[in-house]
Formats: C-alpha cells, structure tokens, sequence
C-alpha cells in the first residue's frame, strides 16, 4: 500500500467523493475486509457495499488483498491501495488554476494556484515514475516560524528571496549538457488549526506535526543533500 496516491482522472475523483465510498475507502486503508464486514461497519447491505467496491476497484482505488473460504461462499478481501489520496487539478483540467495567467507574490490566491502546480507537477511525476519503475529525485522543508511582528515578517520574506535568488544564480546552468530543470517553490502562509473534525478523523496526525515542527530545525541543519539515485527518472 501507497502511503499517498494521486488522483488524476475525473471519473475516479467523482468515485472517491461520494461519501459512503470515501467512507469505505478510510476503511480499507485501515486493513484488508470483505464486504459483509464492511456492510456491519457502514450500516448498509452487502450487496450495496459490493456495488461501490466494484466502482472503486474500477478505478484503481482499491485491489483484491486476498481471499477466504466462509462456509461454501469464498469472500474477497479488499484493501485500499494508499493510505491517503491527494485529487489533482488534472482531475479539472479545463479549469484548473494556472499561474502564468498573473503574478503576484503577495496574493495568496496565486500561492493556491502555484500550490495546484505543484500537486499537479509531482502527480505527474509520481505517476510516471511508478509505470516506468523509477525514483524522482525530490526535496520539501516544512517548518513554522512565530514572527514578533509584520515588520519582522516582511525582513524575513526580503532575506529569504536574496537567499534562494542567490542559490539559484548559483547553480543555474543553462548550458549544462544532461543537464535537467528543475522547480523551486518557497510559501509561506499563516498557520491554519486544524479543526475539530478533521481531528477527530485522523487524531494520529496531530502527534506527527507536532514533532515534525519541533525536528524541522534540526533537520534542516542535518539533513543530506539530495542525490540522483541510480534508478531515478530521467527527462523522456
């Protein structure tokens, strides 16, 4: 099982927005079940649970993890194929958000449509990578900084930009033979609590942000940097 999939046909993420499917889906992302078990869980009759597996196997969104004999019927056991699932903006390809339409650092509205590249872009990859069974050479910092006032802020944002501005002078080849280009993006947003539902839904991920904010420095510092990997994707 995929610790995340993407989602990148329109068909498939209707599929998993119907909420008896997104419901069996959490279920078997949890661990393989039949569909008389999931019938109990979801308080609906086996057959109709069968039908929206049926519609979610379709699509590649969930997969048969097993069979067992139960009296003279044999039971298939489903499991969700990732754990979690991100839906891409080619999912609306003809209305999904494109940066280059206008820029501005300053509007959180292009930062969404610069974050919808990115979940774009890395599907893409990701999904490419998978079929051709190759690794993509990769690297994210996440972290959370308390700024003491909106001048501190905007200081923080001009060094940033010198910082990366000057890394990128750096390194930029454009002449490189193999070489490959490669996208940067920095963001920074207030942060957003997390709300009551979406806590109660998935609890364990409070625990993992909170020490994944209270490692980030530290990792920042300790971290490796990046290397291609003998099997990682190259440009087509």
């Amino acid at each position: 099982m995929l610790d995340v999939s993407v989602i990148e046909d329109a068909e498939a993420a209707a599929v998993s927005l119907d909420p008896i499917r997104a419901r069996l889906l959490a279920e078997l992302a949890a661990g393989p079940a039949s569909a008389a078990m999931l019938a109990g869980r979801v308080g609906l009759p086996r057959q109709k649970v069968n039908y929206h597996l049926k519609a979610l196997e379709k699509h590649g969104l969930v997969e048969l993890a097993g069979e067992r004999r139960k009296g003279n019927v044999t039971e298939r056991l489903m499991q969700a194929t990732a754990a979690s699932y991100v839906i891409s903006p080619l999912a609306l390809a003809a209305v999904q958000p494109d940066p280059a339409r206008f820029r501005d650092q300053l509007s959180a509205r292009w930062l969404l449509a610069v974050a919808a590249r990115l979940v774009r872009d890395t599907g893409a990859l990701i999904t490419g990578a998978d079929r051709a069974g190759k690794r993509i050479a990769t690297y994210a910092l996440d972290g959370e900084v308390r700024f003491a006032s909106a001048a501190q802020r905007a200081a923080f944002v001009e060094e940033l930009t010198r910082g990366v501005s000057g890394l990128i002078a750096k390194y930029h080849d454009e002449d490189a033979e193999g070489g490959r280009p490669h996208r940067i993006v920095v963001a920074l947003h207030p942060t957003v609590k997390r709300t009551t539902a979406v806590a109660e839904a998935r609890p364990e991920l409070s625990d993992q942000q909170t020490a994944q904010t209270a490692q980030t420095a530290q990792t920042a510092q300790t971290a490796p940097a990046a290397s291609a990997d003998e099997n990682e994707e190259q440009p087509s």
